[in-house]
């Protein structure tokens, strides 16, 4: 959905927020930078390669939209774009202020504005805020007198970003339309950048809606289904794999239709529709009962719908095909149970 093919940097202001916890401070550069077209080239490169996923986000607020700092600070540059370096300056303070988790690092904290950004078949300018905190050594090789020198220094791997969010200037009315990535936070620390800084919530899109019904009827098969009925593993693949089928194949999802040729039975649907009501309740979410499917989505979510059956330490079955082929059964001179399989041939 994103295209970079075109993208110019327009403004771009560089500060290095330290860390709050270590009592580190803000060191604010004097001015925007100023770079050729060489050094531009690197950097969208770096800012922008790693936003891949179609999810999306939004800014917001438990009472005022307004009251959310980095929209607010975003919508000054968008309304006025030299307005960039001084808040870049109220945007680093921020970011100062939710640094206080002691695995939290200091680092450089990038405020870029971009042009000729590509978003479903949409032109539009963005900003976007990055922070670089891990430096990696390199080693230089340079010829000295007729012979080589190697010396090793620190920098910043144009490969990898560390923290980075692209605003895009679309919808303001409802967040702007965000996206974000975190290659480095873990445990307590690992929201703070989507939470705490940006405080941004997923975006009700088609990416959106896929997810959660994914989400939910999977916890339905895996966890509530065998409180209400004797089911095999066997059933339980047979069903996650239908649904697979069915949201690689169809281009729109529609509840009663899914039910129908997912589920089938009628009491099994009719708890299945129970079950959402609950886990609504319990996720504080909607399931949207009607939307395109984002083919995205459900290929993120068929990473964990697993179609394995897991037997003690011994033996994995992988079931892929017709349930009636796979059969289980207890063989009492053991006292263990068996699964019978039919194959025509081995591969």
């Amino acid at each position: 959905m994103l295209g970079f093919s075109d993208v110019i940097i327009d403004q771009l202001v560089v500060h290095k927020v330290g860390s709050k916890y270590n009592e580190e401070n803000i060191r604010f550069s004097k001015d925007k930078l100023n770079l050729d077209n060489d050094i531009k080239e690197l950097l969208v490169k770096y800012f922008l390669t790693p936003f891949k996923s179609n999810e999306y986000y939004t800014f917001y607020h438990e009472s005022d939209l307004n009251l959310n700092e980095v929209f607010h600070f975003i919508s000054k540059i968008f309304d006025e774009p030299d307005e960039i370096y001084n808040q870049s300056v109220n945007l680093a303070k921020h970011l100062y202020e939710n640094s206080t988790h002691p695995n939290i690092n200091g680092g450089e904290f990038y405020t870029v504005y971009f042009q000729d950004i590509q978003f479903d078949h949409e032109v539009v300018d963005a900003i976007g805020l990055f922070k670089s905190e891990t430096r990696e050594t390199f080693l230089k090789v340079y010829s000295k007198d007729e012979n080589y020198n190697i010396e090793s220094d620190q920098g910043i791997d144009i490969k990898k970003l560390d923290k980075g969010c692209l605003i895009l200037n679309l919808e303001k009315e409802d967040g702007f339309i965000v996206t974000s990535v975190d290659k480095l936070s873990k445990g307590e620390d690992a929201r703070y950048w989507i939470d705490d800084f940006l405080k941004i919530k997923q975006r009700e899109d088609e990416y959106y809606h896929t997810e959660n019904v994914m989400k939910m009827y999977k916890d339905f098969v895996v966890k509530e289904i065998p409180n209400e009925y004797e089911v095999t593993k066997a059933d339980q693949v047979d069903m996650i794999n239908k649904s697979k089928k069915f949201f690689k194949e169809a281009d729109n999802f529609q509840l009663e239709d899914f039910s129908e040729q997912v589920i089938e039975d009628k009491d099994l649907i009719e708890s299945f529709n129970n079950y959402k009501k609950v886990y609504e309740s319990e996720n504080e979410i909607e399931i949207s009962e009607e939307f395109e499917i984002s083919r995205s989505a459900a290929k993120k979510q068929f990473r964990v719908f697993k179609s394995v059956i897991k037997l003690d330490k011994n033996f994995h079955i992988y079931v892929h095909g017709n349930r009636d082929y796979i059969i289980k059964g207890y063989d009492e001179k053991t006292g263990m149970n068996y699964y019978q399989v039919f194959f025509n041939e081995e591969k």
